[in-house]
């Protein structure tokens, strides 16, 4: 069964926007984390220094099944950041065959910015645009099954 969160996207003022809604919505951060905090990418940019400081992923739990989650953009994907369709739905599965079936289904026609793959952080996840124009992310956390 996936589990549906709302995930924000920021140019620069999630943690600001993120101590907001924690001062209205209650709660704590289960994670904040950093740009720099992410391992270097081989072959990758180095990152700007600008970027980080900047929040790489921020979960606050608003309910044993639902969180609120965010980041900043930075650098290169700054440019594709517009007001108002700073959102992504992101679907958080069971498997990685039901992550495979979500991303193929609904990224068909659509345009992926970042294909299926296992990540640093321990998930196997996706990104998407669906050919409607919303953003999807899809994550499976295979550190639950080890």
């Amino acid at each position: 069964m996936a589990r549906t969160n709302v995930y924000l996207t920021f140019n620069g003022n999630c943690e600001d926007a993120f101590h907001f809604y924690r001062s209205v919505l209650g709660g704590e951060f289960s994670f904040m984390g950093r740009f720099k905090d992410m391992p270097p990418q081989e072959g990758g940019k180095p990152m700007p220094p600008e970027d980080a400081e900047k929040i790489m992923h921020v979960c606050l739990p608003l309910s044993a099944e639902t969180m609120l989650m965010g980041s900043d953009t930075g650098s290169e994907w700054a440019a594709g950041y517009t007001l108002g369709n700073n959102f992504s739905i992101s679907l958080t599965v069971d498997s990685r065959e039901e992550a495979d079936r979500y991303f193929t289904g609904l990224s068909n026609n659509g345009q992926v910015t970042m294909p299926m793959n296992e990540t640093f952080w321990g998930d196997y996840f996706g990104m998407f645009t669906d050919k409607f124009g919303v953003n999807w992310m899809i994550s499976f956390p295979t550190a639950q099954q080890k």
